[in-house]
C-alpha cells in the first residue's frame, strides 16, 4: 500500500514538474547576434495591456516588425515585436547607450500613469520570458518575478521614477564545443539620471560622449544608481542605456523553464496537498454516506419490496412497505420534465462538450503535451477541442431529447450549437468593442482572428453538433426500468430540508469546498499574471470535484424520493450546477485582490468570469444529471413491479 501511495505522489510530482519543450533548441556560437523581442505591456489592476511601443520607448532603426502569432496569443492580447536591443552570445557589454529621447508633457502622464497603474515590461530571449530578481526576506533562495516594472512611485518625495537602464544577465549552457544554449534569462532595472562627463550635451546623432553615471568596466548596481534616479518631471531628457551580461550555468536546456513553472517559493507544495486531502475528505464522507444508502437502506428496502408477504408478516409492516418510500414513485420517476424539457437537453449536451474538453485540456497539459514554451497553446488547443466535442454535445441531448419523445430535434440541436458558444461569442464580442475604445491597447482581437473564430465554431462544431445529433437520434430512447403512468402521482409536501430551494442552494457548497484551495491558484495565474503549470494537481482537484457533484447529488435524490417527489430532472443538475454560483461568488471576492477602480477591469473580469462559470454550471450540472440517472436506472431496475 505505501509503495502505491509513493508512486502516486511520483507521479503527480512528475506531472507538475514535466514539459514537452515544444521547441527544439537554439545553439549559438560564441558572438552570434541574439535576438532580444519585446511583448505586450501588462498591469494586474487594469488587465488592459499595451502595445509596448505605445509608450515613447527607443524603436529599432529598421523599423518596428510583429512576429507571426497563434490564435491563443492573439486572444491572450500577445504582440511580440522586434527591439533595437544588440545583444552577442558570450559578449559582455556594459553602459551600452539605445537612444536618448525627450519626453514631453503627454509622454510623462503616460509614464506615471503606467507606474501608478503597475504595468510591467514583457522581454523574449530565446523564446523564454524575462523574470526579474526579487530577494525576500521568508526565502533563502531567489524568486522570479513574471517581467520587470516600468518604474517605480516614492512615497516620501511624492515622485515617479522611470526605470532607463537595464541590467540583461543571460545565463548559457554549452551544450556542445562551441554550441552555446540559451537557459536564464533575466533584468534588473535601475533608474539613473545620466550624466556625461565633464557635462556636456549630446544630441543624439554624434558618437556618444562618456557616461560618468555608469562604467564601461562594470555592470550597473544599486549603490551606483540610488543616488542618480530619474525623476519625471514636466518635461525631460531621458537617456536608455543597458548592460549584457553572460554567465554560463549547469542549467540543462530542458529545464529552464522550472524557474517559471515551479510555485514553490511562492506557493510551498504542501499547500497543493492540503488542498488534495481536503477533497479527499469531503469525497470519503459522502462515499460514506452513499455506503450506508446503498448498503443498509437501499438493501433493505429492496429486499422488502421484492419479498412475497406471507400469513405469518405482521399486517402493520405489509401496509408501511406497500404504502411508504421511494418505490411508491416507481410509475412517476421516468415520467418526463414538464418543463422546459428541450432545454434540460440542451444543457445536458452543452455540458457534456465542455466536460470532455475540460477533461482532455487537463490531462494533455498533465503529461507535458500543452508546453508553456508555445504562448496561447493553452486557449488554443481549448478551442480547437471545444469545436472538436461538438459531435459528443449533439449526440446526448439528441437522445435525450427522443427519449422524452420531443418532436423538434432539429431546433433542439440548433440550440445546442448556439446556446453555449454563441453566447460566449456574444460576451467576447461586447467586451471586444470596449477594448478597441481604448487607443494601443493589444487587448481588442484583430479581425482575421474574429474571423478564425467563427470559422471554428460555424464551420467546424456546428456541423459535428449536427452530426452527433443525426446519430443520437438513430439510436434507441434510453430504456428504464418502469414506464410511467398516463395520470402524474400526486406530491407531498415535503419537509422544508428537502425543498428545491434548500437542495439547489446547498447542493454546490461540497463541490465548491472540493476545489475552492486550487481555483485560488487558478485565478492567480489568470488575473495576476502568474504562470500555472501545476496539471498534476489540477487533474486530481477536476477529478473529486466530479465525483462530488455526482455523490451530493445522488444524496439529495435518495432523500427527495423518499419524500415522494419524483420530479428530479432538473433538480439534480441544478443541485450539482450550483457550484458554479459559488465560484462566482469567490472570483467576486478575489476581484478585490486586483485594487482596479477602472470601469473596463470590471466589464472584463465579470464578463470573462460569467463566461466561465457558465462553462462550470453546464459540465457540473451534466455530471450530477447523469449520477442521478444512472442511480435511478439501479434501484428502479433492482425491484420487481407488479
Amino acid at each position: 500500500m505505501n509503495a502505491r501511495l509513493v508512486s502516486v505522489a511520483w507521479a503527480l510530482n512528475f506531472a507538475r514538474a514535466f514539459y514537452l519543450p515544444g521547441v527544439a533548441p537554439r545553439e549559438y556560437e560564441s558572438g552570434e547576434k541574439v535576438e532580444l523581442k519585446v511583448n505586450k505591456l501588462t498591469s494586474v489592476r487594469t488587465q488592459l495591456p499595451y502595445d509596448y511601443y505605445s509608450h515613447k520607448f527607443c524603436k529599432p532603426h529598421g523599423g518596428v516588425q510583429a512576429t507571426a502569432e497563434n490564435l491563443g496569443e492573439f486572444l491572450s492580447g500577445d504582440r511580440i515585436e522586434n527591439s533595437p536591443y544588440l545583444l552577442f552570445m558570450r559578449m559582455d557589454e556594459y553602459c551600452k547607450v539605445l537612444c536618448q529621447t525627450k519626453l514631453n508633457a503627454h509622454n510623462i502622464l503616460q509614464f506615471k500613469r503606467s507606474i501608478d497603474e503597475w504595468y510591467h515590461h514583457n522581454w523574449i530571449v530565446d523564446n523564454i520570458p524575462a523574470a526579474s530578481v526579487i530577494d525576500t526576506e521568508s526565502f533563502v533562495t531567489t524568486s522570479y518575478s513574471r517581467g520587470f516594472p516600468v518604474g517605480y512611485y516614492d512615497r516620501v518625495s511624492g515622485k515617479h521614477f522611470l526605470y532607463n537602464h537595464a541590467n540583461i544577465v543571460i545565463e548559457y549552457h554549452e551544450a556542445v564545443p562551441g554550441g552555446n544554449r540559451i537557459v536564464g534569462f533575466y533584468v534588473e532595472p535601475f533608474s539613473v539620471q545620466h550624466e556625461f562627463v565633464g557635462g556636456v550635451s549630446w544630441d543624439g546623432k554624434d558618437t556618444t560622449p562618456a557616461l560618468q553615471t555608469c562604467s564601461t568596466a562594470e555592470p550597473m548596481d544599486l549603490n551606483q544608481a540610488k543616488d542618480h534616479a530619474l525623476a519625471l518631471t514636466k518635461s525631460i531628457e531621458v537617456l536608455f542605456t543597458y548592460d549584457i551580461v553572460w554567465k554560463p550555468s549547469n542549467i540543462k536546456w530542458a529545464s529552464r523553464w522550472d524557474i517559471y513553472l515551479s510555485m514553490d517559493n511562492a506557493v510551498p507544495k504542501k499547500v497543493h496537498w492540503f488542498s488534495i486531502v481536503n477533497s479527499l475528505l469531503i469525497v470519503f464522507c459522502l462515499s460514506g454516506m452513499i455506503a450506508i444508502i446503498l448498503t443498509r437502506n437501499l438493501r433493505r428496502d429492496i429486499s422488502q419490496y421484492n419479498r412475497l408477504p406471507t400469513d405469518e408478516d405482521p399486517e402493520s409492516e405489509i401496509s408501511t412497505s406497500e404504502e411508504t418510500g421511494w418505490k411508491l414513485v416507481h410509475q412517476d420517476v421516468f415520467r418526463p420534465p414538464t418543463t422546459c424539457p428541450m432545454f434540460l437537453c440542451v444543457f445536458i449536451g452543452g455540458g457534456v462538450q465542455v466536460l470532455v474538453m475540460a477533461l482532455l485540456t487537463i490531462a494533455f497539459a498533465a503529461v507535458g503535451f500543452i508546453s508553456p514554451a508555445n504562448r496561447g497553446s493553452l486557449m488554443f488547443v481549448m478551442l480547437v477541442l471545444f469545436a472538436l466535442m461538438g459531435t459528443f454535445a449533439g449526440y446526448h441531448c439528441a437522445r435525450l431529447y427522443k427519449t422524452f419523445k420531443g418532436q423538434h430535434w432539429q431546433r433542439a440541436t440548433a440550440a445546442t450549437a448556439l446556446l453555449f458558444p454563441g453566447g460566449s461569442f456574444l460576451v467576447f464580442v461586447s467586451l471586444d468593442l470596449a477594448l478597441a475604445s481604448y487607443k494601443d491597447s493589444t487587448g481588442a482581437v484583430p479581425i482575421t482572428s474574429m474571423v478564425a473564430l467563427l470559422a471554428l465554431w460555424l464551420g467546424i462544431s456546428v456541423p459535428l453538433v449536427f452530426l452527433g445529433a443525426y446519430l443520437g437520434f438513430r439510436k434507441e430512447p434510453i430504456e428504464f426500468p418502469a414506464k410511467y403512468s398516463n395520470i402524474p402521482r400526486p406530491i407531498p409536501m415535503p419537509p422544508w430540508y428537502l425543498s428545491s430551494a434548500f437542495t439547489v442552494t446547498t447542493g454546490g457548497i461540497l463541490p465548491f469546498g472540493a476545489c475552492f484551495v486550487e481555483l485560488f491558484f487558478i485565478l492567480s495565474s489568470m488575473w495576476m499574471d502568474q504562470y500555472y503549470y501545476v496539471f498534476g494537481f489540477t487533474f486530481l482537484v477536476f477529478a473529486i470535484l466530479l465525483i462530488t457533484c455526482a455523490e451530493i447529488t445522488i444524496v439529495f435524490l435518495y432523500f427527495q424520493l423518499c419524500a415522494e417527489d419524483y420530479r428530479w430532472w432538473w433538480r439534480t443538475f441544478l443541485t450539482s450546477g450550483s457550484t458554479a454560483a459559488y465560484v462566482f461568488v469567490y472570483s467576486s471576492l478575489y476581484f478585490t485582490k486586483l485594487e482596479s477602480n477602472l470601469p473596463i477591469t470590471y466589464l472584463l473580469y465579470f464578463g470573462y468570469m460569467l463566461i466561465i462559470c457558465f462553462g462550470i454550471f453546464l459540465f457540473t450540472g451534466t455530471t450530477g444529471f447523469y449520477a442521478a440517472l444512472w442511480f435511478n436506472i439501479v434501484i428502479f431496475g433492482s425491484i420487481k413491479v407488479d
